[in-house]
């Protein structure tokens, strides 16, 4: 395999979609507010990505370390698992990375604020390296926050709120309450994408001594805090939508919703958590398609 190869491998490309929901989510949302600025959505859509793909490589790492990762694991082996990269080459991708994170963090903050609001500016600076804090604390170090059950928290405030009412800031300046619908949608959806993954891993993570929520509520009862995140997401964009209904194409984010029934009786019905391994995928690009119709509906039809 291609060093190239290894490396995209690391970076998990396929987990990119549903990190950037949360930013067209949050223009669609400044554009039905009356603001846009591509500038802002690229460099937005960009430092996401950063964050993930930091995310990703710590996660290779801090699995593979403590090792979480190993012949127990369901779904892609890992570059370190693998020995596709050593430790020391994955710790210097996470270095490179963190330094691309802080570029795009600048450049962001400074285009959206100029140099005037500086308080704004402190803000999201802080944000964002909160948010470098959280891609690289989930499973590295000791007090790793993703084995003590915290990812959840983490996923839904960042891939959530952070990402759905932090972009729609940097065009607006402000938010309103009804914006916090949408966020809690994106966040759910997203938690929950973390949830199956932890349904599939989780005898894998118990006998790693690593303590997700599943682990420490069971497999059934993971299956029910997932139902929960489900039907929070579709009260949530449910609620916003008619708050906010102005014509037909108002309801087009909900079509995206419509594949959760046939999720639900997967979930429902599957006693191995080796069988939830397509949910991911499913889930993930159920979210992400939610996202673009409502990008579509709000800046094109509404």
């Amino acid at each position: 395999m291609s060093k190239l190869k290894v490396w995209l491998n690391a970076a998990r490309l396929r987990t990119l979609p549903l990190s950037i929901s949360g930013i067209l989510v949050g223009t669609g949302l400044a554009n039905f507010y009356g603001y846009n600025d591509n500038i802002i959505f690229l460099l937005s859509l960009l430092t996401t990505v950063g964050f993930q793909i930091t995310s990703n490589f710590a996660n290779d790492y801090g699995d593979g370390v403590k090792g979480t990762d190993n012949e127990d694991r369901i779904g892609p082996k890992r570059v370190l698992q693998s020995g596709l990269l050593t430790r020391e080459k994955l710790k210097k991708g996470i270095y490179i990375s963190i330094i691309v994170n802080i570029i795009l963090v600048l450049a962001l903050v400074f285009y959206a604020f100029g140099t005037e609001n500086w308080l704004f500016i402190l803000l999201f600076l802080f944000l964002g390296g909160l948010s470098i804090w959280a891609a690289i604390k989930y499973t590295v170090g000791n007090s790793a926050y993703g084995y003590k059950g915290l990812g959840d928290v983490f996923v839904f405030v960042f891939f959530g709120l952070l990402s759905v009412l932090g972009s729609l800031f940097l065009y607006t300046k402000f938010i309103t309450f009804q914006s916090v619908l949408p966020a809690i949608s994106i966040g759910t959806l997203s938690t929950g994408v973390l949830n199956l993954n932890n349904l599939r891993d989780c005898v894998s993570d118990k006998k790693a001594s690593k303590n997700t929520v599943v682990v420490k509520l069971g497999y059934q009862n993971g299956k029910i805090y997932h139902y929960v995140l489900l039907l929070l997401a579709v009260f949530g964009m449910s609620i916003f939508t008619l708050l906010n209904y102005k014509q037909f194409w108002s309801f087009m984010p909900l079509i995206a919703f419509f594949p959760l029934a046939v999720h639900f009786r997967k979930v429902t019905v599957t006693k191995e958590p080796v069988s939830l391994d397509p949910e991911l995928k499913k889930l993930a690009l159920t979210t992400f398609f939610m996202a673009i119709l409502f990008y579509i509906c709000y800046i094109y039809f509404l």
